[in-house]
């Protein structure tokens, strides 16, 4: 809150989930990998086939988080809602485990 309170500009709670990145030999490897992560609930997961030929699988969740909480120095939420926040972060971040 104290950090809050001296802020100038914008502020924003950004919680960026686990990613995993899986260099696969084969493009029939990156699709098993991608349906193993896509059952486990890796929703965000997806496959890039780089010009080089390089088959990079991404692991992904959706576990992400970006909530304003001031514009121009203007605190825009409650302390309440900040510690609501924190514990959705901290619930995330354990899930992330």
């Amino acid at each position: 809150m104290t950090a809050l309170e001296k802020a100038t500009g914008d502020v924003v709670l950004k919680f960026e989930p686990f990613v995993l990145h899986v260099l696969c030999e084969e493009l029939r490897d990156a699709q098993l990998l991608h349906s193993v992560a896509i059952d486990s609930g890796f929703r965000n997961s997806g496959i890039t086939v780089g010009r080089g030929g390089k088959i990079m699988m991404a692991v992904r969740s959706t576990h992400c988080l970006e909530v304003p909480l001031s514009h121009k120095g203007k605190l825009m939420v409650s302390e309440e809602y900040i510690e609501f926040l924190i514990h959705v972060a901290n619930r995330k971040m354990e899930e992330n485990t």
